[in-house]
């Protein structure tokens, strides 16, 4: 996602040094900009996603799962609200990447409840391990360390939902059309826009994991029209990985749904 800002940020950042990091500060240089009338983020005016985007049309599909909302594009109201409440659930967020990655994430979430957006970004924090950026699985070892001990190599896990095995890929490069790039380069995963469509389609449509009763989907698992609790968010872990951490991410997405709702999510 290219913000507007950015070009003042890459201004201002070498003489604020690490006193850049200091969210406080960015928050409140944005009011600013905000005061001055200067153009916003495309956070803070999400567009509505492509017409039919989303919706799944699986015959193992149980009622309801797979079907993405279909009202009009929401977003924040108020970032700063949103990150203030963020950092109370979370803690610091102690890079640039971290906030870009949440930015980024919700501007494609927007057409999503607050339960689901909430899910979504404990999602790729958990597997992310906090950068909220596309990742490899294994995060600094060595590819010669992966060809060894991943069984599944070169389909480790990457992205944002650490996208793994052959059949998932295969999967996300025809359902975003991507023509065999990704199976002939795995390393697209890793390509933002690539990495959070395969999460929020993955998550919509069910690509992940199934049982007797249909595909584990958002829909399935959580709540359109109200906040989810606790309770709900824990069997959501399905959608991804069975329920490895399910309690710690659904204490997370409990958090970010706090925040999204003191951001004015809608």
């Amino acid at each position: 996602m290219s913000d507007p800002r950015t070009p003042i940020h890459a201004f201002l950042r070498p003489y604020l040094k690490d006193g850049w990091n200091d969210l406080a500060l960015r928050e409140g240089f944005h009011r600013h900009l905000d005061l001055l009338g200067a153009r916003k983020s495309p956070l803070e005016a999400p567009t509505a996603p492509p017409p039919g985007q989303g919706l799944g049309t699986g015959a193992d599909a149980v009622s309801g799962a797979g079907e993405a909302p279909t009202a009009d594009a929401g977003g924040l109201s108020d970032a700063p609200a949103f990150f203030a409440e963020l950092r109370k659930g979370l803690g610091r967020l102690n890079s640039d990447d971290q906030v870009q990655g949440f930015e980024f994430l919700l501007s494609k979430m927007a057409h999503w409840p607050i339960a689901w957006a909430a899910y979504g970004l404990a999602t790729a924090w958990h597997e992310t391990a906090h950068r909220m950026q596309p990742v490899r699985e294994g995060l600094d070892v060595s590819d010669a360390y992966r060809r060894r001990n991943f069984r599944y190599y070169p389909w480790y896990g990457r992205g944002y939902p650490q996208t793994t095995w052959e059949e998932n890929y295969r999967k996300a490069d025809e359902k975003l059309g991507l023509g065999g790039t990704l199976i002939a380069n795995p390393d697209r995963m890793l390509e933002p826009d690539i990495a959070a469509d395969t999460m929020i389609r993955g998550m919509e449509e069910g690509w992940f994991s199934g049982d007797k009763q249909g595909r584990h989907t958002l829909a399935r698992h959580l709540p359109r029209d109200r906040e989810a609790t606790r309770a709900e968010f824990r069997p959501a872990r399905r959608i991804i990985n069975i329920m490895d951490k399910a309690d710690k991410i659904a204490g997370e997405a409990e958090a970010i749904q706090a925040a999204l709702k003191a951001g004015g999510w809608r």
